[in-house]
């Protein structure tokens, strides 16, 4: 923006426009300083706007699909600016819809089932309803609960991000929404809309919809209302989920979504997905929702049949690799459940422990852990499992992990064999006529390695059991110290100052804020600054002065 000199700056183009008789809405969406001069309150143009019918044309726009063969600016400039006009938030413009029944008609009739449904103008529309949330939230508030019909609409469209994102904000997992009126969304508990969320995952066979319908899920348990929040982590609705993923001939995703619910309920600080990051901030206004006991139980039924789903043998679906082929692929689903039981352990729930052991879940995801050696994220999980287990104050735990489990025997067996096997039984083969490659898993097995070393200064459990193993005594002499000389990093010559050497933390770590720093030597160098004239004079004499 240059300075506005009066009688010197030349006439704005949308002003040139009004002074025409006979302009239509089509000239002002065609220039491209309209958005500018709403948002800088141009008088005349906000007059013109606020206008029923003008209003009623801008909803169409963004509501009404064009046909085919009309113009491209039709098709795609004028719903972006009439979006554009309406987020500009002023507020007359936003009055004049909010208070007017018919034009609230045509915003919502966008959702009826039989309207075209494109993503372009569903992301105009959810654009200008959040705005309506943000801006005018109780009038809208007020006629979505006199139209309930809108949710179930909603929820039908689940599949389509923006109405996702609608939706979220609408059942209160938003703060500004929340926050003020908490009061009127006890109306959404009475609806069911939680239930009729989750019956998506029965009802359709999409995954976008299964993973959408998660996400608003998993918002709910992170920033729900009160009443939501208590549903939601009901056993009941527990129970509803795994009944709609072990349903017959359903597709892997609702599973692997119905877990992600399942593990933002244990742990709701965890995000499923990074897309909605909005929510990545601590919020204050609703509840964090914590697994209870009764929670966990309602899991702890249906972990029978989770891991009758980890067993590959009957499965004989082979995928070629770079490195050889996998017979059969672990699958996303069977990751899930890997990483569901990783977070049921770090809970610390005596019970989950219990049945986790009697149905030797830890031994079958410790055998997939060797069987699997280049699933690094399998690793990741497996490797939180066993430290879940060595931390626990449960001796009972601890033993099954190193006796049972047979962990130090299985360390010490895939270091003597590290190369990748030829065995035509294993779920990992090489490829034939080349070298096999080195199994990817080492650096998980080191690390898991040292975090017995440093448990047994503490465990006498872990110590005894180390000690009474004369392979684990020779590997850790040999192998492993040399292994960790190799990989401080605080060690490598690679121009790093001598001082560096000395840290006892993590490189990535940062210590500007506790480091004491030499004022004099500062000093010093200001000095040196002035002095070979870095800085102008004026600032010399400022900072002398």
């Amino acid at each position: 923006m240059f300075w506005h000199v009066p009688g010197l700056s030349a006439a704005s183009p949308v002003d040139t426009i009004l002074d025409k008789e006979n302009f239509k809405l089509e000239d002002l969406l065609d220039e491209d300083e309209i958005i500018q001069e709403c948002k800088a309150l141009n008088t005349r143009l906000i007059n013109f706007l606020r206008d029923k019918v003008q209003v009623e044309l801008l909803l169409r726009y963004i509501v009404e699909e064009t046909p085919d063969d009309a113009e491209k600016k039709r098709i795609f400039r004028f719903p972006f600016i009439a979006c554009e006009i309406f987020i500009c938030e002023v507020d007359v413009i936003l009055k004049t819809l909010v208070e007017d029944e018919d034009l609230m008609n045509l915003l919502f009739s966008f959702l009826k089932p039989d309207h075209p449904h494109g993503t372009l103008l569903a992301g105009y529309f959810g654009k200008v309803v959040i705005c309506l949330m943000m801006r005018k939230t109780l009038p809208l508030m007020n006629y979505v609960k006199s139209h309930p019909e809108i949710v179930s609409q909603l929820v039908d469209l689940i599949g389509i991000t923006s109405i996702m994102e609608v939706l979220i904000r609408l059942i209160g997992a938003d703060e500004t929404m929340y926050s003020s009126y908490a009061d009127s969304m006890q109306w959404l508990d009475d609806i069911q809309v939680l239930e009729m969320i989750v019956d998506k995952f029965s009802s359709s066979d999409s995954a976008e919809v299964h993973a959408n319908a998660a996400e608003i899920l998993c918002a709910v348990t992170r920033y729900a209302p009160p009443a939501l929040a208590t549903k939601i982590s009901s056993p009941s609705f527990v129970g509803r989920l795994f009944h709609h993923a072990f349903e017959d001939s359903r597709p892997k995703s609702v599973l692997v979504h119905s877990l992600s619910v399942c593990i933002s309920l244990l742990d709701p600080k965890r995000l499923v997905s990074a897309s909605y990051q909005a929510f990545r901030s601590q919020l204050s206004h609703g509840t964090l929702v914590t697994a209870s006991p009764e929670t966990v139980n309602g899991m702890l039924d249906s972990l029978g049949d989770l891991l009758k789903l980890l067993d590959v043998s009957s499965a004989e679906n082979i995928l070629p690799t770079t490195y050889g082929s996998l017979q059969p692929p672990l699958g996303k689903h069977r990751l899930k459940i890997v990483e569901f039981i990783s977070v049921l352990l770090s809970i610390g729930s005596e019970v989950a422990e219990m049945r986790l052991i009697d149905l030797g879940a830890i031994k079958h995801v410790i055998n997939l852990f060797f069987e699997y050696p280049f699933n690094n994220f399998l690793h990741h999980h497996v490797e939180n499992i066993i430290v879940s287990c060595l931390e626990s104050k449960q001796d009972h735990l601890i033993a099954h992990v190193l006796d049972e489990c047979e962990l130090v025997t299985r360390i010490l067996e895939a270091e003597k064999n590290s190369a990748l096997s030829i065995d035509l039984t294993k779920r990992t083969l090489s490829s034939e006529g080349r070298t096999p490659p080195r199994v990817g898993f080492v650096g998980h097995i080191t690390r898991i390695a040292n975090k017995l070393i440093q448990l047994a200064n503490s465990n006498s459990t872990i110590q005894s059991h180390l000690q009474q193993n004369s392979g684990w005594t020779e590997w850790h002499a040999s192998i492993l110290t040399k292994r960790n000389a190799v990989e401080n990093v605080y060690q490598w010559a690679c121009g790093r100052p001598t001082s560096m050497q000395d840290r006892g933390r993590d490189s990535d770590d940062e210590d500007f804020r506790d480091r004491d720093y030499d004022v004099a030597a500062l000093a010093s160098n200001l000095s040196q600054a002035f002095k070979y004239g870095i800085y102008p004079s004026e600032d010399v004499d400022e900072v002398c002065g």
